[in-house]
C-alpha cells in the first residue's frame, strides 16, 4: 500500500479543463440565444435569416487572410473558433446591452446628439474592451505558446471577424427591413465591401500589445502598459472610424486615412510573417549546430513553399498518416524556435526547459514516423 505522501494520481488538470470547455460552452449558447431573441425582436427571423448569409460574405476573405498569416506556426483551430465566437457572440450580446444602456443614460441627461456621442464614445470603449477580452484569455491559458505578436493579430482578427458579422446582420437586417433588397445592397457596400477589415483592424491594435507584453515586456508594469496601449490604439481608431460617418465625412475619412491604415497593415503582416521565418531559420540553426536537425529540414523549416513539398512528399509516401506526421514535425519545430528566441529574450515562462524537451520529443518522435515511412532505398 501506498504511504500517506504519494501525490494523488487524479488528473485534476484534465478535470478542470472539462470544467472550463463546458463553462465557456454554456455561455456561447446563452449568448446566441440572447442573439437570436433580439435579432428576431429588432429586425425579424427571416430578415435576421437573409442578413446572416449576406454578412458571411466577406468572412470568405477575412478568415483567410488571418489564416494565411498563422501558416508558419498555426495556432490550435479549437482557439481560432474560441476567438470567432467570443466576438460574434458574447462581445455582441455584451456590445448591444452596455451600448443601449450608456445611449439610454445620454438620453436621460439630455445630451447633444446622444446617437453620436454613443457611437464615437461608448462604442469604441466598449466593444473594443470585449473583443480585446479574446486575446487576454487566450493569452493567458496558452501563455507557454503565445509567441508574440502574430499570435495576437490572428485572434484579433477572428475576434474582430466574429463581432464584425454579427454587427453586419444587425445593420444589413434593418437595412433589408426598411429598403428591400436596394437598400440591402448599400450596407453591402459599405460595411462588406470597403470595410470588411474595420472591425479585425482595430483589434489587432489589442493583439499588438498583448503580443508584446507577453514575449516583449520582463515586468508586470511593462505588461500592463503594452497591452494598455494597444487597446487605447484600437478604440482610437474605431473612434475615428464611428466619427466619419456621425459626421458625414465617411468616404472622405475612408480615402485619407482608413486605406493607408490598411495597406500599412497588411505590409506589416506580410513583413510580420517574414520575421516570423527568420527567426525560425535563426533558432534552429542553432539545434541543427546541436544535431537535432540537419541543415536541409532548418532550410525546409523556415520557408511555406519548402513546407508545402514536404507534405505532398509525405502523403506520396504514407498518405494522410504520414502528412499528419509532418504537419506535426513541422509545427514542433516552430514552437521550438519561437520558445528559444523567448528563452534568449528572458521572457519564457517558468518551466520553459521542461517545455524545450517535450518538443525536442515531439520533433524526434514525427520524424520517426515519416522516415518510418521512407524504404532503405530512398534512404
Amino acid at each position: 500500500m501506498p504511504g500517506p505522501g504519494v501525490p494523488n494520481p487524479t488528473r485534476r488538470p484534465e478535470r478542470r479543463g472539462w470544467v472550463t470547455t463546458g463553462v465557456i460552452i454554456s455561455v456561447f449558447l446563452i449568448s446566441l440565444a440572447m442573439l437570436s431573441v433580439f435579432f428576431g425582436i429588432d429586425i425579424g427571423i427571416g430578415n435576421s435569416l437573409v442578413a446572416a448569409a449576406v454578412s458571411a460574405v466577406p468572412l470568405l476573405v477575412v478568415v483567410p487572410v488571418f489564416l494565411w498569416v498563422d501558416r508558419m506556426e498555426a495556432e490550435p483551430v479549437r482557439y481560432l473558433i474560441f476567438a470567432f465566437l467570443w466576438g460574434a457572440l458574447c462581445a455582441a450580446v455584451g456590445a448591444i446591452i452596455l451600448n443601449t444602456g450608456i445611449h439610454l443614460i445620454f438620453l436621460a441627461a439630455h445630451t447633444d446628439n446622444a446617437d453620436a456621442v454613443t457611437a464615437v464614445v461608448s462604442a469604441p470603449l466598449v466593444e473594443e474592451t470585449l473583443k480585446g477580452a479574446a486575446i487576454l484569455f487566450i493569452a493567458w491559458r496558452r501563455r507557454r505558446e503565445f509567441d508574440g505578436v502574430i499570435d495576437g493579430i490572428v485572434y484579433a482578427g477572428m475576434a474582430g471577424a466574429g463581432f464584425a458579422f454579427s454587427e453586419n446582420i444587425l445593420y444589413l437586417g434593418r437595412a433589408f427591413a426598411e429598403a428591400g433588397t436596394s437598400g440591402l445592397t448599400e450596407v453591402f457596400f459599405l460595411r462588406c465591401l470597403m470595410g470588411p477589415f474595420a472591425h479585425p483592424l482595430f483589434t489587432a491594435c489589442t493583439g499588438i500589445g498583448i503580443g508584446l507584453a507577453a514575449t516583449v515586456a520582463r515586468s508586470a508594469a511593462a505588461r500592463i502598459a503594452y497591452g494598455t496601449a494597444g487597446l487605447v490604439a484600437a478604440m482610437g481608431l474605431h473612434a475615428i472610424w464611428n466619427l466619419s460617418a456621425s459626421v458625414g465625412a465617411y468616404l472622405q475619412v475612408y480615402l485619407a486615412f482608413q486605406m493607408p491604415i490598411f495597406a500599412v497593415f497588411l505590409v506589416g503582416l506580410v513583413l510580420l510573417r517574414q520575421r516570423e521565418a527568420g527567426l525560425v531559420r535563426r533558432y534552429l540553426s542553432q539545434y541543427a549546430d546541436a544535431g537535432w536537425f540537419t541543415r536541409a529540414e532548418v532550410e525546409m523549416l523556415s520557408s511555406m513553399g519548402q513546407r508545402r513539398s514536404a507534405r505532398a512528399w509525405a502523403r506520396g509516401l504514407g498518405g494522410r498518416a504520414a502528412v499528419r506526421s509532418m504537419r506535426a514535425f513541422q509545427d514542433s519545430a516552430s514552437d521550438l524556435a519561437l520558445l528559444r528566441a523567448r528563452i534568449v529574450r528572458g521572457s519564457a515562462e517558468p518551466g520553459a526547459g521542461v517545455h524545450e524537451r517535450d518538443l525536442l520529443d515531439a520533433v524526434t518522435a514525427n520524424r520517426g514516423v515519416v522516415v518510418g515511412q521512407v524504404s532503405p532505398r530512398e534512404r
